[in-house]
């Protein structure tokens, strides 16, 4: 079922969504449905997904031995 939704949003941001729904071929109301379905379905915090870059990064310091308290050490040394 679907139920018809009044916002209230600024005059130029109704203009850019209208223009970048138009560029990607869906309309509005599509636009917002796509963005309000990857919010999360329990009010839980959920981990975010990982951007790009760090992905990359994940991993890059395994078996360096390394720990946090050689970070605290370089925060200190560093702004200390």
């Amino acid at each position: 079922m679907q139920t018809k939704l009044t916002l209230r949003i600024d005059d130029g941001l109704i203009d850019r969504a209208k223009s970048h729904a138009r560029k990607s071929g869906k309309s509005v109301s599509q636009l917002v449905a796509d963005y309000l379905a990857l919010l999360p379905e329990s009010t839980r915090r959920q981990p975010r997904p990982l951007t790009p870059v760090v992905a990359s990064l994940r991993g890059v310091l395994a078996g360096s031995g390394l720990d946090e308290e050689d970070y605290r050490r370089y925060l200190e040394d560093k702004h200390l």
